[in-house]
């Protein structure tokens, strides 16, 4: 049975408050209904938009949820100053952690292996610059002599993170609370300084 109501009536939106609005229709529809269920006709009837609007500012329906759920991950994911790179990285990969969870998590990690001839090449420079920013909390760990100096920041993040992503992209497998901090420590334990 179909609805006899008609569509909600496009606003005319331009600019930065039109893309704000898409882009959080993106996010509250990848929430909902996922990856499936965010198609720029969805996004752009919830966010009050023409649809043409939306394909000339992204071509591309992935370029669109890239570029939504990426705005979305910057927020989710600031960078902790504790004083103690231990804290640091647990706040930070708990916080990845829980992004990683959801739906939003989800859909950016499956956008970011795809191969898709239709998706701006953004997303390798995007994991690069996320991954260098967290690299501060190691490089200040270094710094407070917390960290062997010479400790690579870049594989350290990585080797918190890459079993988060392999078991959301390759097992599936849940994790409990206790995963991050056994994470973090098995990775700092092997750039301690030497006494």
């Amino acid at each position: 049975m179909t609805s006899t109501q008609p569509a909600p009536r496009p606003l005319r939106r331009r600019g930065e408050p039109m893309r704000q609005a898409v882009l959080a229709a993106a996010v509250g529809i990848l929430a909902t209904e996922g990856l499936s269920g965010a198609t720029v006709a969805a996004v752009a009837r919830s966010a009050g938009v023409h649809e043409t609007s939306v394909y000339r500012r992204w071509r591309t329906r992935e370029n669109l949820i890239l570029d939504a759920l990426t705005t979305e991950l910057d927020t989710a994911l600031p960078i902790p100053d504790t004083g103690d790179v231990r804290e640091d990285l647990l706040r930070f990969f708990s916080s990845l952690a829980r992004l990683l969870a959801g739906p939003q998590g989800r859909a950016l990690l499956r956008l970011s292996v795809e191969h898709d001839d239709t998706l701006d090449d953004r997303r390798r420079p995007y994991w690069t610059e996320r991954l260098e920013r967290a690299a501060v909390m190691v490089e200040r760990g270094v710094e407070r002599g917390e960290l062997e100096p010479g400790t690579d920041p870049g594989l350290l993040i990585e080797a918190v993170s890459g079993p988060l992503f392999a078991r959301v992209l390759v097992s599936d497998t849940p994790w409990d609370d206790g995963l991050v901090p056994r994470l973090v420590a098995l990775t700092l334990d092997g750039s301690r300084p030497r006494t």
